[in-house]
């Protein structure tokens, strides 16, 4: 499923932008955009200014809504409707794409993911089939039922479309806020960094984070292509893609430098300070890029505006002590 480097994939980004705007414009959000000196978040560094991007709020609980509406808009829906397979948030994207657009929805999950999740998607009207112990186990699973059902198949995170629909959350930052000099993204399978590298190409830096238990884009890096990575940790459940979607890995070799890595102890402090100092609840997928500023992993220069991705918030409120 991968991509041509060669195509306008920003023109594919305004494409989506406007395909979702005609024709479902109630569907999606503007997300707030929220700007904090970075003194009020433990950044020392001095004229630091920090921009939370609270995709978290957006349809569904998270980025996905954008990508996975975009899929369906720009493709012919059978009878038997849309069917994904994901950890959590691409199901209930596509599932409220769906229910939006008055299609049925199968999402296969993996039995990792949380009840949370899984009520969520229920509550949208989708059939809900859990199985395997990762992603790639309801990956399967999910396309042997598609062969039988001719569904359209919506991909987490590996799909033209997707990464365009993705891509649109940048084309928002940047209509919001103009330019920020880095922008601080986790990685699973990579839809998101795709999208985003793709609009913002090099004109701000995109940084990727990976927790060190779930390594995709940093075991790529170190073979030199996509491979077969063990996956595990606290961020399992979003972040929980075995291998670097094609086109993600294509697009960041191309505009994304930095990829670093996170304990799954940091990730939890920084989910934990954003509840508590920002009442921010948000899944730890989404905590990646405050963790990155928190822990010195990532260290702005003095009077840089940096965006941090604050993905998505489907996650039990139970555990965010």
């Amino acid at each position: 499923m991968s991509g041509d480097l060669q195509q306008d994939w920003r023109g594919d980004v305004e494409a989506a932008a406007r395909r979702i705007r005609e024709r479902a414009p109630h569907f999606l959000r503007e997300t707030p955009l929220w700007k904090l000196p970075g003194r009020a978040l433990g950044v020392d560094t001095p004229g630091v200014e920090v921009w939370l991007k609270l995709e978290h709020l957006q349809v569904s609980g998270s980025f996905k809504a954008r990508g996975m509406m975009n899929r369906l808009l720009a493709n012919e829906i059978p009878a038997s409707g849309a069917i994904v397979a994901s950890g959590g948030n691409a199901g209930i994207a596509t599932a409220a794409a769906a229910q939006a657009l008055g299609v049925p929805c199968e999402v296969f999950l993996p039995e990792m993911s949380p009840e949370a999740k899984r009520a969520r998607l229920r509550s949208l009207g989708a059939r809900v089939v859990v199985g395997g112990a990762a992603y790639a186990d309801a990956l399967a699973a999910c396309l042997q039922r598609q062969r039988k059902t001719g569904a359209l198949l919506t991909h987490a995170y590996d799909q033209p479309e997707v990464v365009a629909g993705a891509g649109t959350l940048g084309r928002e930052i940047e209509q919001q806020g103009g330019l920020p000099y880095a922008v601080l993204v986790s990685v699973g399978g990579g839809g998101l960094i795709g999208g985003l590298a793709a609009w913002f190409e090099r004109r701000s830096r995109v940084v990727a984070l990976e927790p060190e238990r779930a390594p995709t884009l940093a075991r790529a890096r170190e073979a030199g292509e996509p491979v077969d990575v063990e996956v595990g940790g606290i961020a399992a459940d979003s972040l929980g893609a075995k291998r670097i979607g094609a086109i993600a890995w294509e697009l960041t070799q191309r505009h994304v430098g930095d990829a670093l890595l996170l304990s799954d102890d940091a990730i939890r402090a920084a989910q934990s300070w954003m509840w508590k100092e920002l009442k921010l609840g948000v899944e730890a997928a989404a905590a990646l890029p405050l963790a990155a500023l928190q822990t010195g992993a990532y260290a702005p220069r003095e009077g840089e505006k940096v965006c941090l991705i604050v993905c998505g918030a489907n996650v039990d409120p139970g555990m965010l002590g």
